[in-house]
């Protein structure tokens, strides 16, 4: 599979919306109707916490990386944050001042954040906390961070998408779609390329597009 490029989620949010009638395509998650968010409360739903995690776990590990965490350290935040949704995610549902769930995460994240930054520099360099409060320095303020996170929750869903697409069409119906939105070559050329007609590279560069831009639509409603 190609390297995922932002101008995927570009171009889909450009393109247009078709119904698509064949349901042998759709996301294994549909038959459930109930928010994803609030199937979290069960520990059992595997499906559920699979899918959260697809998602939410490489946008946080991504955050902190972009925000100078090592790889492990990264991973430990993910599997702090995760946690942290799990045990109290029930809680927050009853709240009537709960906000966005995005926005919840946010606060999550960065407490975590902030805690393992603590944690790891009294280890190192003592107790006196001055080591800690150089590190903690270099989290940023809760809007910075809010726009970070919001910036690559919305690639991580577009790539998510998108390889799920990948996945379930045509080989040449995926390097229609690619060639000509991705790599900018003209129908012609693509058709050319492919050995078709150029009204079949429209077309299924066309149904890629919707089916993309579908799914994520999906997600997001779940939520």
């Amino acid at each position: 599979m190609q390297d995922f490029d932002p101008r995927v989620s570009l171009a889909v949010r450009g393109g247009p919306i078709e119904h698509l009638a064949d349901t042998h395509m759709r996301p294994s998650y549909e038959p459930t109707r109930a928010s994803l968010i609030l199937r979290l409360q069960d520990a059992e739903d595997m499906a559920a916490w699979d899918e959260f995690a697809a998602i939410y776990a490489p946008v946080v590990f991504n955050v902190a990386a972009s925000r100078g965490f090592q790889a492990a350290d990264a991973d430990n935040l993910v599997q702090e944050v995760l946690m942290a949704v799990a045990a109290s995610v029930s809680n927050w549902l009853q709240r009537d001042d709960r906000g966005s769930f995005r926005a919840w995460l946010l606060r999550i994240a960065r407490n975590a954040a902030v805690d393992m930054i603590t944690q790891k520099t009294t280890r190192s360099f003592g107790c006196d906390g001055s080591e800690a409060q150089v590190h903690l320095a270099s989290v940023p303020a809760p809007s910075d961070l809010s726009s970070v996170l919001d910036m690559e929750y919305e690639r991580t869903v577009f790539r998510w998408a998108t390889q799920r697409v990948q996945e379930s069409v045509a080989e040449n119906t995926w390097q229609a779609f690619w060639l000509t939105t991705i790599e900018g070559l003209s129908i012609e050329t693509a058709a050319k390329q492919l050995n078709t007609r150029p009204g079949n590279i429209y077309f299924a560069r066309s149904r890629v597009m919707a089916r993309i831009k579908e799914l994520v639509q999906r997600y997001q409603d779940q939520q």
